[in-house]
């Protein structure tokens, strides 16, 4: 492990995201960096405050109603694993922090994302990626944030934060499964009536995992990830890679 790969380390330790080995790794030299340390605590602080916020717990019905629309899908095929159900149920809504906890938490959860080897410094030192955790962090602050997560099919998760209110989202998409040449992964977001709405495309890449949603978000109930063709499909390809429920 190179000396600029161990210190972009620091988000992922904080979010307990390192394999073991790493995390051995990284603690020897925690040790002996004040920089990485400094940072670790100030992050750990920021992490904490979000896991004391007050939680609002999702209402029994709204799991049953979620899981009866996806299940009369006909649009889609539910994804179904052997050991779990078709969609990932919601987490709970993180709120009542200041904005400057908030960014410290969201560039951990960038750092996280991009920890396929792109430098915690690059992230620093890339005007678009600062502008990515201050929109992140905004978005996070808002009463009524919210945050969902689920696995993709082949590899790795995608995670949607998004806020009704503003009518936003931004979507991490963390370890997926390289594709082939002219193929890309397609968001989309599924409204009331079931139908699919493109949301945007992603290459996969370490560089491409961050996408901002601006605008119809409010009224979806779900998320998707599909694998397309080059340059993406008016409709999706079934099934999909993943279909997570929002609230």
């Amino acid at each position: 492990m190179t000396t600029p790969e161990v210190h972009a380390l620091t988000g992922p330790y904080v979010l307990n995201a390192l394999p073991e080995d790493e995390r051995v790794g990284f603690e020897a030299h925690l040790a002996d960096c004040r920089s990485c340390s400094a940072e670790v605590a100030e992050l750990r602080e920021a992490a904490n405050k979000l896991g004391t916020a007050v939680a609002t717990e999702p209402p029994p019905a709204l799991k049953a109603r979620v899981l009866a629309e996806i299940a009369t899908t006909r649009q889609l095929h539910p994804l179904v694993k052997p050991d779990g159900p078709a969609t990932q149920q919601p987490t709970p809504v993180k709120k009542g922090f200041n904005r400057r906890s908030f960014f410290g938490l969201a560039a951990a959860g960038l750092a996280v994302a991009g920890a396929g080897g792109i430098a915690i410094d690059q992230y620093r030192d890339n005007s678009r990626t600062k502008l990515q955790n201050e929109e992140l962090a905004a978005l996070l602050a808002e009463s009524d944030a919210q945050t969902v997560r689920g696995d993709v099919k082949g590899g790795g998760s995608a995670t949607v934060v998004m806020s009704p209110s503003k009518d936003r989202a931004i979507v991490l998409l963390q370890g997926l499964q390289k594709l082939p040449d002219g193929k890309l992964y397609q968001l989309w977001l599924m409204d009331k009536s079931r139908t699919l709405h493109s949301a945007g495309l992603a290459s996969g890449k370490a560089s491409d995992q961050s996408k901002l949603i601006q605008g119809g978000v409010a009224d979806k109930i779900a998320f998707g990830l599909t694998v397309e063709n080059s340059p993406g499909a008016t409709t999706p390809t079934l099934p999909p890679a993943a279909l997570i429920a929002m609230a």
